[in-house]
């Protein structure tokens, strides 16, 4: 290998061990003595709880690891938004799984804790796949209770969700595991079963505190809402259990004896990794972000013996697409070409940028992908759409929304990894979030923004200079220096993976060792959802 893999190799291993160990410390949740706190009440952590459920050496994939991450900080922070959410699998059926982390803020609900769960839901009613709730929380965080409680995608919407999932036919279950209380205590019985942890679960529309407030009654917590209260006087739960263990082991028993679904019936063969190693990715992947390479290389360390059916290869060379395999099914690949390529004409086009005719192609092969019930996966370096006046008068705009149409407009599921940039309105048009991905990974060499950092940071820079300038301000040049460095520093933060991941614009920072994990994770629970007749609207020609 020559110095220049070694030198990138170096250091995308570098950013996946501290990837690693920002992991480490966030599974902690509220730290070491919040989950001895949880020991000695009886209970089981949120995350052991997930274990013990779960099919033994099955995987879990979580998403929204890194919600809320660096958010919060007056409030002292709130690790993975205070509740663990991910797709796994119970008795061989693949399903989504919600559970409150009591160990950060007793499981009271941020708004991020909202979106969070929110997007679980969105994973289930997407794929149709059956979904767990773990409860134990102490509700909406009252400070910011503006920010949570009355607005569309706040607190609510996810009693609705329950109900739209119920019609949909979509399996709930859920276990009342600690507390309950006031709204939260519809999601459990809007559930199509709920059972609940003798002692130390409860479930009650307002605690002791508030009923004597309200009303003037004395009670205690455990004869308002308890589980002997709710299984044997109210009916509000179905079975009460002595402890998590047992509650789980019989969720388990639930799903034993679930019946099959109806399939999208993607193409699916045996498995086979690729010929090429995987690992020579993080020496394939350039530690200078404008420096090229081929794509092709990337996808051949992703695919299924390494093999990939390029589609228009000589034509749109901006923008790979092709069939292959990953983990046995048929996907379709739409990724940014990084490396300078050559026209037939003999003009040059820059790597990562998206020009006419790779727009046109790409239009052309996701529509192909609907027509032929074919998965499409989206890795995203790129830098925007090309500009200037030839790119213009060639209709740019025009098969620039070519490609947006035949991707928002796409019925088979779509699957999005950031591998480096992912700049302005090649975002869009490379299914970014607001295009509705089933999942959405980036590795930890993206970048998301509008524009590079040190273009946004020199036209900040420049509009700031002329606002001092139009009120009569002078500035030197180590003042103007040290602002464009406070600008920088402030923009490349925003630029960050975590700080997408925080906000659940993306569902996850990963290992690129781990995309192919994803992706077949992901068809096989969109495989539980027929999917609709394609079709993509109008388009210009």
């Amino acid at each position: 290998m020559d110095l220049e893999f070694n030198k990138n190799e170096d250091q995308l291993k570098q950013l996946c061990f501290q990837l690693k160990a920002k992991e480490n410390k966030i599974r902690l949740g509220g730290g070491e003595k919040k989950i001895k706190e949880q020991h000695q009440k009886g209970k089981l952590t949120a995350r052991e709880r997930i274990d013990y459920l779960i099919d033994k050496n099955s995987n879990f994939l979580e998403v929204g690891l890194f919600a809320g991450e660096g958010m919060y900080k007056e409030q002292g922070g709130c690790p993975a938004g205070g509740v663990i959410t991910g797709i796994g699998f119970v008795k061989g059926r693949q399903c989504v799984i919600v559970a409150n982390d009591a160990t950060v803020k007793a499981g009271a609900w941020f708004p991020i804790t909202a979106k969070k769960n929110l997007r679980a839901q969105e994973v289930a009613m997407e794929n149709r796949l059956p979904i767990i709730y773990l409860v134990d929380s102490a509700g909406v965080f009252l400070p910011m209770q503006d920010e949570i409680f009355p607005d569309k995608e706040h607190f609510g919407r996810q009693f609705r969700n329950n109900a739209k999932m119920s019609s949909m036919g979509i399996v709930q279950i859920a276990a009342i595991m600690g507390s309950c209380v006031a709204g939260g205590a519809y999601l459990p019985i809007m559930s199509d079963e709920a059972m609940i942890v003798d002692k130390t679960g409860s479930i009650f529309l307002a605690g002791s505190y508030l009923v004597k407030a309200a009303v003037g009654e004395d009670i205690d917590n455990e004869t308002l809402g308890g589980a002997t209260t709710h299984c044997e006087i109210s009916g509000v739960t179905d079975n009460k259990f002595p402890d998590d263990q047992s509650c789980l082991d019989h969720i388990r028993e639930l799903f034993d004896k679930i019946g099959d679904y109806d399939k999208a019936g993607f193409n699916r063969i045996q498995a086979n990794p690729p010929k090429e190693k995987p690992e020579e990715i993080y020496g394939l992947m350039p530690a200078d972000r404008v420096k090229p390479y081929d794509m092709l290389d990337i996808i051949k360390r992703i695919v299924d013996d390494s093999e990939f059916d390029e589609y228009k290869a000589l034509y749109g060379k901006t923008i790979l697409c092709g069939f292959a395999r990953v983990d046995g099914w048929a996907v379709g690949f739409v990724a940014n070409q990084r490396k300078v390529v050559k026209t037939k004409k003999g003009e040059m086009q820059m790597g990562g940028v998206i020009y006419s005719d790779s727009a046109d192609k790409a239009a052309r092969f996701i529509m192909n992908c609907n027509q032929r019930k074919i998965p499409l996966v989206f890795l995203q370096d790129v830098s925007g759409f090309m500009v200037g006046s030839k790119a213009e008068q060639g209709g740019i705009i025009k098969d620039g929304a070519k490609m947006v149409n035949a991707m928002a407009n796409s019925t088979v599921p779509k699957f999005t990894f950031i591998l480096g940039n992912s700049y302005g309105a090649g975002n869009y048009a490379m299914c970014g979030k607001a295009y509705d991905p089933r999942l959405i990974y980036a590795w930890p060499t993206a970048q998301i923004a509008v524009m590079s950092g040190s273009s946004a940071a020199k036209t900040l820079l420049q509009i700031r200079v002329s606002s001092l300038k139009a009120q009569g301000k002078t500035i030197t040049k180590e003042e103007e220096d040290q602002l464009l460095k406070e600008i920088t520093d402030r923009y490349n933060e925003q630029l960050s993976p975590y700080y997408a991941a925080a906000r659940i614009w993306v569902d996850g920072v990963i290992d690129p060792l781990e995309t192919r994990t994803v992706i077949s994770t992901g068809i096989e629970a969109a495989n539980h959802a027929p999917i609709e007749k394609y079709n993509v609207g109008v388009i210009q020609t």
